[in-house]
C-alpha cells in the first residue's frame, strides 16, 4: 500500500505559530513533508498576506488566544500594520505571501488557498450558475492575478485550492498552466461538479466524507454522522483527480485514510505518519 503524501496544514499548525514564516520553515525542514498549505488575502494595498480568518483577532477559539495583537479587517488594514502584528502571542508577524515563498526550499511543493479576494460576500462552497460564477470571477480576478504574480519566481511544486467556485474560475482564466483543487464543505456533489467545470487536477473533502471509514461515523465540517451518499475518493480517482483530504489531527486518523487510497493528507502535527508506521 503507498502512503499518502502529507500537507502540512498552515506549516502544522499544531506545533507552530500558525501560517507564518516560522512554521512554513519549520515545516518543509522536515522529510516527512511533501507540501506546506497556507491561506492567503490581500493587505489593504492588494498584496497578498498569509492569515487565515478575516478578522485579525481571529474569528475562532484558538484556545482563548487572539490570532494576533492587533485588530480589524485584514484586506482593510495596511501592510505594514499586517507585518508588525504578532501572530498568537509569538515573535512571528503576518508574513507576505511573498515572504513565505522564499522560505519554501524547491523539494516542497505549496497549497495555496484562495481565502478571501477583499469582499465579504463570496458564496462559500456553491456551484454557482453562469451568470453568476462570471460575476464572482471577476470579483476574484485581480487579486489571483496578484498572487499568480508572486508566485512566478517559485521554482516549486503549486497547487491553488478555494472553497469558492469564483476563485478557481479566476485561476484558470489567469494561469491555466497551475494545477488547482476544489475545496469541499458539506456538499459533495457541488464540490465535485466544481472540480469537474473547472477541470480541476485535485478534490480537497474533510476527513469524515471519505467512505468505508470509521471516520465517516463523526460529524465534522457540516457533515453528519454516516456514510455519505456520495463516494468522493471513488468519483474522484475515476475522472483522474487526485484527494487530498483535510484536516486530521490524529495518527488513527492518518491510518485510516491511508488504507482507503486517499493521495494526500493535511495534517496539523508531523509525526503523524511515523506513527501509524510504529
Amino acid at each position: 500500500m503507498s502512503e499518502p503524501d502529507v500537507i502540512a496544514h498552515r506549516g502544522y499548525a499544531g506545533v507552530a505559530p500558525e501560517n507564518t514564516v516560522r512554521a512554513v520553515r519549520e515545516a518543509t525542514a522536515r522529510d516527512e513533508t511533501a507540501m506546506v498549505e497556507i491561506d492567503v488575502q490581500p493587505a489593504a494595498c492588494g498584496t497578498p498576506v498569509v492569515i487565515h480568518d478575516e478578522c485579525l483577532e481571529g474569528s475562532r477559539d484558538r484556545d482563548g488566544r487572539p490570532l494576533t495583537d492587533a485588530e480589524g479587517i485584514v484586506w482593510e488594514t495596511p501592510l505594514e500594520v499586517l507585518q508588525s502584528a504578532r501572530v498568537l502571542g509569538t515573535a512571528e508577524t503576518v508574513p507576505t505571501l511573498a515572504d513565505v515563498l522564499e522560505a519554501v526550499p524547491e523539494t516542497a511543493g505549496v497549497n495555496v488557498e484562495l481565502k478571501n479576494p477583499g469582499a465579504a460576500d463570496r458564496r462559500f462552497g456553491e456551484s454557482l450558475g453562469d451568470d453568476e460564477r462570471d460575476a464572482r470571477r471577476a470579483i476574484w480576478q485581480p487579486f489571483v492575478e496578484r498572487v499568480i504574480d508572486v508566485c512566478a519566481g517559485f521554482d516549486g511544486e503549486l497547487l491553488f485550492s478555494s472553497f469558492y467556485e469564483g476563485a478557481l474560475a479566476a485561476v484558470r482564466d489567469v494561469a491555466p498552466r497551475y494545477c488547482a483543487a476544489a475545496l469541499v464543505w458539506d456538499d459533495l456533489e457541488a464540490g465535485l461538479e466544481i472540480a469537474r467545470r473547472h477541470d480541476c487536477e485535485a478534490v480537497h473533502p474533510p476527513r469524515n466524507a471519505i467512505a468505508g471509514t470509521p471516520l465517516a461515523e463523526t460529524e465534522y465540517a457540516g457533515i453528519g454522522v454516516g456514510e455519505p451518499e456520495i463516494d468522493v475518493l471513488e468519483a474522484a480517482h475515476a475522472e483522474g483527480r487526485t484527494v487530498n483530504v483535510w484536516t486530521v489531527e490524529r495518527w488513527t486518523q492518518y491510518a485510516d485514510l491511508a488504507a482507503v487510497g486517499v493521495d494526500g493528507v493535511i495534517m496539523e502535527y508531523p509525526g503523524l505518519r511515523a506513527r501509524f508506521r510504529d
